[in-house]
Parts: C-alpha cells; structure tokens; sequence
C-alpha cells in the first residue's frame, strides 16, 4: 500500500533549468546596462565556469564574476544583476503541466507527500513559496537537514523516520537516475523518472516506471494500491484517459 509520494523538487515539479537560463541572461544584460563593459558570450562563459566550479546554487556568483572581470565588486553593477536575475527568476519559474492537480489528487486520496531537494534551504522554500506549494508538502527536506546530497539514503530515510513510513510504502519521483533513482532504490523505494524533466538524455533510468507527464502517477499509485502493491516494473506509462481513447 503506497502512503507517501516524495518529489525532487528542480526538473521534476518545476523546469529549473528553463528558469536558470532565463535569469542568468537577464541578469547578463541589465549588468550591461549597468556599465560592465564586456560581451554578452564573455559574461556567460564566466558566470557558467563559476557555476561548474562552486555548484549551481552558487550565491556569490556575481560577486565573483566582477571580481575576476574588473578586480572589484562595483556595487551598482552587482545591485543590476541581482536585481535582473530576480525578476526573470519570478516571471520564469513555473510548474511543470498538471503539477498542481496531480498534487491535489493526491492528497485527496490521502497521501502524504514529500520533497528531498539538494538545493539549500532557503532558495528551495523560496522556489516552493513562489510556486504556491509550500502549504502542500508534509516535509521538505534540503541540503541541511542531513549535510548529504542524493544518492545518499540518508535524506530518504529521514524522511521516512519523520513520517513513521516504511520503505515499500512510499514512491520516489525525480528526474536524475544517479541521485533519486538510485538513492530511494537503495532502500527499497519504488521509482518513478521524470522523463519530462530529463536533462541527461537518459535512454535507461533504472526506474520502476517511466512517466512523460506527472498525471500519470495518478494512475500509477491507483494501480500499486489496488494490486496490494504488487507487479512487475513498467515502462512509458499511459494515463488512463489515453487508454481509454
């Protein structure tokens, strides 16, 4: 019987990646703008090798930038990109489609619900808070709360203790094989890949289930339930309005 569904959080309810770029490129223009007197390509080139060296969730990235590109932090500069960056990062971070209504459905069939994000905790309430879920979630766990990142089990295991959950009672939904495939498989976590969200190119997640689109773990949880949680791993999941038609 399936009790609990836990979500990663960036690529599998949001498209981060979408919103990065968007912000990133905003923020490139309005420091521009702001006097910062080198090419568009420069700046990007500079701002993705700081990311590959500190981590995406870098906070000090345009700190650094100007640092390495002036010798100095000009704060009208920096007050430009952050401010750039923000605003696109609002208008850009959106759901991924039936992210909302999947959710809901799920809690009315009395779920309980998760996120493990590797993201800090601030900016992954932010995210959560900007998207209007922070009130649908019965734990969030970040970085933090453990100091490990996926595929560590000791995020997952957490959050199963907290919700007194076993195991075979909860779902992991993500859209990294490495991280939250092979982090809940470890525990005996039944899998779920966000293709939708996939990044890598993956041909082969390792998942119990393949989804193209988050509606479809409506029907997922439905069948585990009703089977006892039994049956054999699936692939390329079909809603069953489309199998209907």
């Amino acid at each position: 019987m399936i009790k609990l569904i836990i979500f990663d959080l960036d690529n599998t309810l949001t498209d981060f990646v979408r919103m990065k770029e968007m912000s990133i490129e905003s923020a490139i223009s309005a420091m521009i703008d702001a006097g910062l007197m080198f090419s568009h390509d420069r700046i990007r080139g500079e701002i993705y090798r700081i990311y590959d060296e500190e981590g995406i969730e870098y906070q000090k990235v345009f700190n650094k930038l100007l640092i390495e590109l002036l010798g100095h932090v000009d704060y009208k500069i920096l007050a430009a990109g952050i401010v750039g960056y923000r605003k696109a990062r609002e208008a850009s971070l959106v759901l991924y489609p039936h992210v909302k209504v999947a959710l809901i459905d799920l809690m009315k069939r009395g779920l309980k619900l998760a996120v493990i994000s590797d993201a800090p905790r601030q900016e992954a309430w932010l995210r959560l808070c900007y998207l209007q879920l922070h009130h649908m979630f019965d734990v969030v766990l970040a970085y933090e709360d453990t100091g490990e990142l996926k595929p560590s089990p000791k995020p997952f295991r957490k959050v199963l203790e907290e919700l007194g959950i076993e195991p075979e009672e909860a779902l992991m939904v993500g859209d990294w094989p490495e991280r939250d495939i092979a982090g809940a498989s470890e525990l005996g976590i039944k899998t779920v890949f966000a293709s939708y969200g996939d990044t890598f190119g993956t041909k082969e997640s390792g998942a119990d289930y393949d989804i193209s689109d988050l509606f479809q773990l409506l029907d997922i949880v439905d069948e585990l339930n009703i089977a006892g949680g039994a049956g054999a791993k699936e692939k390329d999941v079909t809603t069953k309005s489309q199998r209907e038609g």
